[in-house]
C-alpha cells in the first residue's frame, strides 16, 4: 500500500485542523507522521487525497473522531519511569493520611488505554497491604481521554500479552490480573478496576466538572502543545487541585516559564510539582 503525497499547502491546513481540535502542535517537515497514521484510513473511507479530507473532516464528526484517534493514540506502558509511583508510596501517601482526609482522588490525564491510571491503583493496593487502613475509605482514580476508542479500551482492563510485558513484572501480573483465553489476555482484578473511571476529555476544554484533586498525572502531555496552551492547561490543572495538591510532569516537561502556581520538589526518588498555597 503506497503512501500518498500531501503538499505544503495540504500539510499546513491539516496543521491548523489538528491544533484547534486537540491543541497538538505538528512541527515542519511531519509529513510522514501524517501519511504513516492516516494512510490506512483514507484507503478505507475513500478519499484520495488529503485536500478532500481536509474538507470531509470539517463536516463529517466520525471521520474527525477517526482522525483525533490515529494521531493522539501514543505509547503508554505499565508504571512508566516508575519514580511518580515511588513517590507516590513515600511522600504522598503519607502526607494526604498526615491530613486526615476523608477522600482521596487522583487524575490521570490522557489515560489512552489505562495503564497509568491502573498503575496508580496497584500502587494504592500495594500500599495498604502494608498498612492497612493507612488511607481514606473513598478513593478515586478519574482517568481522561480525547480518544472515544482507547477510553472503551480503558474501560474493559483486559490487555494482551504484548502490552502486559511492558512495564509490568511478573509478580505484578500474577498478584493483580487473572488469564483470559488461556493466557492470550490478562484481566485486571475487579476491585482494582473499582477505584479508577474513565472518560472522554479535550484537554483544551472545562476541567469543573472533574472535581477536585489531591493528585494530577499529566505526563508526557505538554510536549505536544503550544507554549500558551501548556499555560492554559497548567492553569486549569492548578484550578482543579485541592490546597498543596501534587503534578507530575513526564521528565522533559516542567511549570517554568508557563506559570508560578507550582513549585519544583526534588525528593529522592525525582522530582514533583506541588500547587502554591
Amino acid at each position: 500500500m503506497a503512501a500518498r503525497q500531501i503538499s505544503a499547502t495540504e500539510y499546513n491546513d491539516f496543521r491548523v485542523f489538528l491544533e484547534k481540535a486537540c491543541g497538538i502542535v505538528l512541527g515542519d517537515n511531519k509529513q510522514y507522521l501524517l501519511t504513516s497514521r492516516l494512510n490506512r484510513l483514507m484507503n478505507d473511507e475513500g478519499i484520495d487525497s488529503f485536500d478532500l479530507l481536509i474538507k470531509k473532516v470539517k463536516v463529517n464528526r466520525q471521520l474527525r473522531d477517526q482522525i483525533l484517534d490515529a494521531m493522539t493514540t501514543n505509547e503508554t506502558s505499565w508504571f512508566r519511569d516508575r519514580y511518580p509511583f515511588e513517590i507516590l508510596k513515600q511522600n504522598v501517601f503519607p502526607d494526604i493520611t498526615s491530613q486526615r482526609a476523608s477522600q482521596m482522588k487522583i487524575w490521570s490525564a490522557a489515560s489512552s488505554t489505562g495503564q497509568e491510571a491502573y498503575s496508580i491503583s496497584m500502587t494504592i493496593q500495594e500500599y495498604l497491604m502494608s498498612r492497612p487502613g493507612a488511607l481514606p475509605s473513598r478513593i478515586e482514580i478519574v482517568g481522561t481521554d480525547i480518544s472515544a476508542t482507547v477510553v472503551a479500551e480503558a474501560k474493559k482492563g483486559r490487555y494482551d500479552s504484548l502490552s502486559m510485558a511492558r512495564g509490568l513484572s511478573p509478580e505484578r501480573k500474577n498478584r493483580f490480573f487473572k488469564p483470559l483465553s488461556g493466557g492470550e489476555a490478562w484481566e485486571l482484578r475487579e476491585d482494582l478496576r473499582k477505584r479508577v473511571v474513565f472518560r472522554e476529555l479535550n484537554l483544551m476544554s472545562s476541567y469543573t466538572l472533574l472535581g477536585k484533586f489531591d493528585v494530577v498525572f499529566c505526563r508526557n502531555v505538554l510536549i505536544y502543545f503550544s507554549a500558551e496552551l501548556k499555560r492554559e492547561i497548567l492553569e486549569k490543572i492548578a484550578g482543579v487541585l485541592k490546597p498543596d495538591g501534587y503534578l507530575f510532569l513526564g521528565g522533559s516537561e516542567s511549570t517554568a516559564n508557563y506559570t508560578d502556581r507550582f513549585k519544583m520538589v526534588k525528593l529522592p526518588a525525582g522530582v514533583v510539582y506541588k500547587l502554591r498555597s
